[in-house]
């Protein structure tokens, strides 16, 4: 997408009252509050519940369900739900997921971890993986309903709502849990999901665009596969709708892409490397230092809260001025170098709250900016025909690298210390910001 010379900044900022974005926010919340319910939230109850930790443990695996959703993807992408699909496609996907979330939360609500942990767990995984499907459905709605130029406002908005919710789930659902119980609390949630139902009674429906190009790709694949004239029986139907919507999404990336696809997953799985690398050793870092349990709470978290919604807002109006190669380049290089800043904040090795702020302030801002152009980016890579299958499988490979080389983290600081363990963060920040040069050059020569 191209800069935008013309529009003035004040304009620009109107982008926050169009009706599609303003809709995110609320999306967004339905989509962040089941989430801390089956991780955190729901740790805490089982801690108090006198659950093992072994146990415990083993709930973390409730959260697979977030990483593999591209798996049925494709049947978001294409199925018509019965009786709900009256809505369309994208408004009855969501809908379903949001009952499931729902119903989920009540059932929990009403069970003793003590006496019932397997159906608490049984209904853990149907609340993530409704939470999950109702992802992948949001997601290709979003993509959907605006144009390019709204992706990056879109994103914002949808981080502001998923922000909100989390700080329900959290901190919220603690509340409520230590003033009335756990099922309350619970049931309180399940009253919140109404946020996201009543949204989905509000908005309209998106316009389904066929992309010609993706018809002849499917053509083609069906015709070399299947052959052409066939007398499709139910068995040569059931191939046909596999590979309609399970193979020709890649199929359809890669030939619209060539060559050049394998740079576009490239960059993808880097992209995140260097924020998810020091990520996962931020707690420990605050706490060595010395700083309080409460002075991480009230700069990390709730302060790195507002900062983060700063930097999402200013790549909103970026990516509708500068277009989204520009507002990517900032991510990058402004993540890669706020790392030196933790280097620089572990070399003074003492507790100095003016410069915990200073660096979570700069940290949170660029963490904004490099979210939402990078979700407006991968939005922009998807074909209108594919939005649900497509995306969900960049928004999973976007991750993986960075969960892997983070498991090393602990290992990098044992050895070498913080100091140097920042900089190897700031350092894996490179490949991020040589490919969108590349990625840059590339755009323009299309342009041209």
């Amino acid at each position: 997408m191209s800069e935008n010379k013309t529009l003035s900044w004040g304009d620009a900022l109107l982008i926050y009252t169009k009706r599609p974005v303003l809709t995110m926010i609320f999306l967004g919340f339905a989509a962040g509050l089941p989430f801390l319910l089956v991780f955190s939230t729901l740790s805490a109850w089982l801690t108090e519940a006198g659950v093992t930790r072994s146990a415990i443990g083993f709930f973390a695996w409730v959260g697979v369900t977030y990483s593999i959703k591209v798996l049925w993807a494709p049947v978001v992408d294409r199925i018509n739900l019965p009786v709900l699909g009256r809505l369309g496609q994208r408004r009855s996907w969501i809908l379903l997921g949001q009952l499931g979330i729902t119903a989920g939360l009540v059932a929990m609500a009403f069970l003793n971890p003590q006496t019932q942990l397997f159906w608490v767990a049984v209904f853990a995984v149907v609340v993530a993986f409704s939470s999950s499907t109702q992802d992948v459905a949001i997601d290709a709605f979003r993509i959907e309903v605006a144009i390019d130029e709204y992706q990056g406002a879109m994103s914002a908005a949808y981080i502001f709502g998923y922000r909100v919710a989390l700080l329900v789930a959290g901190a919220g659902a603690l509340f409520v849990a230590e003033d009335y119980s756990w099922s309350i609390s619970y049931l309180f949630m399940a009253v919140c999901m109404s946020v996201g139902l009543l949204t989905v009674a509000l908005i309209k429906e998106p316009d389904h665009i066929k992309d010609r190009f993706a018809e002849e790709v499917e053509g083609q694949l069906v015709t070399s596969v299947l052959g052409a004239g066939v007398n499709f029986d139910q068995q040569s139907k059931l191939k046909q709708w596999m590979l309609i919507s399970v193979v020709c999404p890649f199929v359809e990336f890669f030939k619209r892409n060539g060559q050049f696809a394998v740079v576009v997953l490239l960059f993808i799985s880097v992209f995140r490397l260097s924020d998810i690398t020091m990520g996962i050793m931020a707690n420990p870092f605050y706490l060595d230092l010395g700083y309080s349990k409460s002075e991480i709470a009230s700069v990390a978290k709730v302060f790195g809260f507002f900062m983060t919604i700063l930097g999402s807002a200013i790549c909103g109006v970026l990516v509708l001025k500068w277009g989204i190669y520009r507002s990517l380049l900032l991510g990058a290089v402004l993540v890669a170098s706020t790392n030196l800043l933790f280097a620089v904040l572990a070399s003074i090795g003492t507790a100095d709250l003016t410069w915990l702020a200073l660096v979570i302030s700069a940290d949170n801002l660029s963490g904004g900016i490099s979210s939402t152009a990078f979700i407006a980016y991968l939005s922009s890579l998807t074909s209108r025909s594919y939005t649900a299958t497509q995306y969900a499988l960049f928004s999973s490979l976007m991750t993986l690298p960075g969960k892997f080389i983070s498991g090393f983290s602990g290992v990098i600081v044992d050895s070498n210390g913080y100091v140097d363990f920042f900089i190897f963060a700031a350092v894996v920040g490179i490949p991020a910001i040589i490919l969108v040069l590349v990625l840059m050059r590339r755009s323009e020569k299309l342009s041209t």
